[in-house]
Parts: C-alpha cells; structure tokens; sequence
C-alpha cells in the first residue's frame, strides 16, 4: 500500500514521507537545508548530480531549480526534513549579528548546492528535535520555528565562511531587494532600465547586483519566473493556455508554447 505524508509548518520546516519512489522538479523560493531521515535523495542541478544518504544534510540556495529524485532504500521509506530560511528572518538576523565578527573578503559560491560534512551532532540535534512534533501532529509555536531557524543559521555559519555571503546576500539597505521586486512585478511590460530605476539602481549597477544573486541574466530569469508561474496555472486548469499565457507576461502565444515545450517536453495543451 503505497503511502504519502508531507507536513509544513509555517512554510519553516516540511516532512516528506513516501513508501514508493517519487521525483519533482523543485523551484528553490529561499535558502534551504534538507535532512535526509531514511531513504536516498538524488539531486539534480544543471546536469551535476548530488547523492543524500540516510543522515546526511545539504544546503540548497535560493532562486535556483533543482530536479530531485527520492528514492525508497532498502526496503526503508523515503523520509525527510526541510528547513527554510525567509528573508524577513535573514534581514532580522544579519541586523542585529556583531558585523565585526564578519568575516572579510569573502564571495558568494557559485555552487547553488552545498554538501555539509557528515556526522554532525548539531544537525543531527537539530532535525531530529523536531519529529516529535511531525508524529503527532502538534504543531510548533511560531517562537520554537524561530529558534529552529536560528540555530541552523549558525549550523551553516559554522561550516564554511563563504556560507555568510550566500545566506546575507542582501543589496545595500537604500536599494529594494531586486529578486522580491522581480517575483512581484515579473508579469510586468518593463525594460531592464525601468526595473533598474524601480530598485534605486543605474542600469550597470542593476546588472552587477544581479549577477551577485543568480547566474542566469535577468532576462533568462524573468523567462524562467514566468514559465513557472504558468506551468502552475495550467496544472490548476482554471484557464485557457492563452489566458495564461498573457496573464504571466508573454506577448507571443506560439513563442509561449515553444518555449514551454522547450522547457516542460509536452505542450502547454497537453
């Protein structure tokens, strides 16, 4: 009897719980770290793939998709734990940390997934201490969450200093952060110049911000948000593809359907 569990609390922690194999692809919203219980995790990201063993963990960037293969192991289930990371948390945290700990000179990874060493007792701590609450069904305070993201933020910050690039890669604080603006406004007619101007930027500075936070162009970027969005609406199948199509921002209906094609292998009608 195949079997299916996924509980989210507060869209902070998320267990995952399957007796059959299972695959998605997987659009990564913010900084992530995922706690292999039992099974076997195959992660896939711009062709390299990545192996999660049963107690293994791995930080995974935001604003990066991911192909993930979750497999049953031995006759064991496929049994995870996710904790995500929000940008009010990070913002909260980087403002009142001591900056003079900081270290210097340090640069976002370009790698958007990070392995953390294995056998760890704090990440073993930490996921663990949760399942209590998983199996039955209680529902952690708001306050508890918190702390839980708290004390993954220094699991990471303990690991490897590169890790505080990519965890506080906020622009300066007078500028608006440009991938909130762009997840709001990706739907919208506007050149690169206008989003530049909108996010208190000139438009080389826009693009060297951009390219501290994503590897694709924000041309790519805006494509790849809308293709999401829309492969989302069309799986809900409340609308005619053209709707949707010119809902998330394309102009082009036959370039809309070659692209997600492209991008998904059937048709947007299919």
């Amino acid at each position: 009897m195949e079997e299916l569990k996924v509980l989210d609390y507060s869209n902070v922690f998320i267990a995952s719980f399957f007796t059959d194999d299972r695959q998605c692809s997987h659009p990564n919203r913010e900084h992530t770290l995922i706690y292999l219980c039992s099974g076997e995790l195959e992660i896939e990201e711009k062709g390299k793939k990545t192996i999660l063993h049963e107690g293994e963990c791995a930080f995974m960037r935001r604003d990066n998709q991911m192909h993930l293969h979750k497999h049953v192991k031995e006759g064991r289930p496929y049994h995870s734990i996710v904790l995500k990371f929000s940008r009010n948390f990070l913002r909260e945290f980087y403002q009142n940390i001591d900056k003079s700990v900081l270290p210097e000179d340090v640069e976002r990874d370009k790698q958007s997934l990070y392995l953390l060493p294995a056998g760890r007792p704090d990440i073993k701590s930490l996921f663990e201490s949760i399942l209590p609450y998983f199996e039955s069904g209680i529902k952690p305070s708001e306050e508890l969450l918190k702390l839980k993201m708290l004390e993954g933020t220094y699991i990471l910050l303990n690991t490897d200093k590169h890790l505080y690039a990519s965890l506080f890669d906020f622009v300066t604080p007078w500028k608006i952060d440009i991938i909130d603006y762009l997840n709001e406004n990706y739907m919208c007619d506007l050149s690169m110049e206008e989003i530049a101007s909108y996010t208190g930027r000139s438009l080389a500075t826009f693009k060297r911000d951009f390219a501290k936070i994503s590897n694709l162009t924000p041309q790519k970027w805006i494509i790849r948000r809308r293709l999401e969005a829309a492969h989302e609406l069309i799986r809900k199948g409340r609308k005619k593809v053209s709707e949707v199509c010119f809902d998330v921002g394309f102009k082009n209906l036959s370039h809309f359907s070659k692209i997600y094609k492209e991008t998904y292998g059937v048709a947007p009608t299919k």
